[in-house]
C-alpha cells in the first residue's frame, strides 16, 4: 500500500464510504451528509465518496454536483456482506486529500467544525475518544463497550476520525487491513470473550491504535473530534431504544437541527438510517 505525496488532488477534505445494500441507501445518506457539509463549513467543503461498482451505477448528476470526488473501490472485500465494513482500510490509499476527516455516512453537520483542523493536525491519526448524548453531555455509557473493557482496548470511535499522509497513518491502515483480513485469528486467539462474528470498524481501529501506539492516535487534550451518538444507552435508555420514536425532531428552514429541546451543536450521528427521509433530503437540496 504505497502512494506518492504528489498523488493528492487537494490539501483537505471529508471522505465517506457508500455501499448500498438491500436495506439502506447509503449513497443518499452520504449525499445528504455532503450537502450538510457544504452548507455549514466555510474553509473546507470538499467531499469525496468511495463506492462499489453497483452503487456507482446509481450515481446521478445531482450527486455529481455535490460530491467533489466519486471513487470506485478497486477491489471489494465486502462484496458478499450486508454490513460492508471490510473496505474501511482503503481510505488511506484512495483519499484524494492530503489531510482527511473520515466519516460514517450517517452523520450530519449543523455547525462549522473549521476550528478543529489545527488541533487535529497535532496527530497524524486522530480518533474520536469521547462521544455525547443528544443534550451535548459526554457519555460514560459502557453498554456497547464490553469487548473494549474486557480486552483493555482504547475507547475510540470510528464515526469521525482524522488522518494525514505519512508513515504513521500508513502503518495504522496497514494494521487495520491485516486485522480485517485475519479476523478469525483475532476473534479466537487474541481477543477475550469476543462475540463479534464479523469485525466492526470501532474494534478494528482500536486494535490498530493499540498496535501503533494509542498516544499517536488520540489527543486527550482536545475536546474534539467528538459527535452526538444516538444509540439508546448513550441517552440513558435501554440499549435497544429507537430514539426516533421517543424524541421530537425538527430541521428548520435554516437547517438548524433540534432534537428534543436541544439545538444540536456537534456532528450528529443519527444511527437510525430511516431518520433521513425524502422530506429531509429535499430540505437540503432546496437550500444548497
Amino acid at each position: 500500500m504505497h502512494r506518492a505525496s504528489n498523488s493528492f488532488k487537494e490539501q483537505k477534505g471529508f471522505l465517506t464510504f457508500a455501499q448500498n445494500n438491500d436495506e439502506t441507501d447509503y449513497l443518499n445518506l452520504a449525499y445528504v451528509q455532503a450537502m450538510s457539509i457544504k452548507l455549514t463549513q466555510k474553509e473546507v467543503t470538499s467531499c469525496a465518496v468511495i463506492v462499489d461498482a453497483a452503487t456507482k451505477e446509481l450515481v446521478t448528476d445531482e450527486h455529481r454536483k455535490v460530491f467533489n470526488y466519486i471513487i470506485e473501490l478497486p477491489s471489494d472485500a465486502a462484496k458478499d456482506d450486508s454490513w460492508k465494513l471490510k473496505n474501511e482500510w482503503q481510505a488511506w490509499p484512495l483519499t484524494p486529500f492530503k489531510e482527511t476527516i473520515k466519516l460514517e455516512s450517517d452523520i450530519l453537520f449543523s455547525t462549522s467544525i473549521d476550528h478543529w483542523w489545527p488541533g487535529l493536525q497535532q496527530r497524524e491519526v486522530c480518533l474520536t475518544n469521547s462521544i455525547r448524548d443528544y443534550e451535548g453531555n459526554i457519555s460514560n455509557s459502557r453498554d456497547y463497550r464490553k469487548l473494549f473493557d474486557e480486552n483493555l482496548l482504547p475507547d475510540v470511535y470510528n464515526g469521525i476520525m482524522y488522518f494525514r499522509f505519512g508513515q504513521g497513518s500508513r502503518d495504522f491502515y496497514m494494521y487495520a487491513k491485516f486485522i480485517f483480513e485475519n479476523w478469525e485469528l483475532f476473534k479466537t486467539k487474541i481477543l477475550k470473550n469476543c462475540r463479534d462474528d464479523e469485525p466492526t470498524t470501532d474494534v478494528v481501529f482500536a486494535i490498530a491504535a493499540q498496535m501503533l501506539g494509542v498516544e499517536k492516535c488520540t489527543n486527550p487534550a482536545l475536546l474534539y473530534p467528538t459527535f452526538v451518538h444516538m444509540k439508546g444507552a448513550i441517552q440513558g435508555w435501554a440499549a435497544s431504544t429507537d430514539w426516533t420514536e421517543k424524541l421530537y425532531t425538527q430541521i428548520d428552514k435554516q437547517l438548524n437541527l433540534t432534537v428534543g429541546f436541544t439545538r444540536q451543536q456537534y456532528p450528529f450521528h443519527y444511527q437510525q438510517k430511516k431518520f433521513v427521509t425524502e422530506e429531509i433530503t429535499n430540505k437540503y437540496k432546496e437550500k444548497l
